[in-house]
């Protein structure tokens, strides 16, 4: 997906004050350039998407402190980057020291206010035909679409029953979202 520069920064700019939709849009243009530097480095697809995830996670939640003097995208792999080389020196260290209770205040204030396309082609499908489309998802987001959208769960619950902050959840939902919608569409 191309998005121009004033696009962006409009976009960034919408992040910033927490809009939702801003958010997504970010991460549909950007996940694949993230995605694919660390599928390079790391040679593992689900290393490299777990990654992908913290790294838009970190960014969402460190959006303030972009600078648009830079380019977004290099700041992006710039995140990316150094949380590999983390995780590779805390192997055995979680996620979760990243993430301070300030930063979890935050997420909390990131509202959904409307339906995303996603949203609305989720909730017009046949439930027996969404299972199956649901199914052909990875077993992660088939969970994390299982305890959003049938079990109703808030992302505070989500990140308590899964044991991962909750800027990672709101991320993995938001890629569920986006690879369910393309398995729709194709069937």
């Amino acid at each position: 997906m191309e998005i121009d520069k004033k696009q962006l920064n409009i976009t960034i700019s919408k992040a910033k004050s927490g809009n939702q939709a801003a958010f997504s849009l970010l991460l549909d243009t950007f996940w694949s350039d993230v995605y694919n530097y660390q599928l390079k480095r790391t040679q593992n697809e689900n290393d490299a998407e777990d990654i992908t995830i913290r790294t838009f996670s970190k960014a969402f939640d460190k959006i303030d402190f972009y600078d648009d003097k830079y380019v977004f995208k290099t700041w992006l792999i710039t995140i990316s980057k150094n949380l590999h080389i983390d995780l590779l020196r805390k192997k055995n260290i979680s996620i979760n020291a990243d993430t301070s209770k300030e930063q979890e205040k935050r997420a909390y204030l990131v509202v959904d206010e409307n339906p995303t396309p996603e949203d609305r082609i989720i909730t017009e499908q046949n439930l027996a035909k969404l299972l199956r489309d649901i199914k052909q998802l990875k077993p992660k987001y088939q969970e994390i679409i299982q305890l959003r959208y049938f079990q109703e769960l808030s992302y505070k619950e989500i990140a308590a029953q899964i044991d991962e902050p909750m800027n990672n959840v709101k991320v993995k939902l938001l890629r569920a979202k986006k690879l369910l919608a393309e398995i729709i569409k194709k069937s």
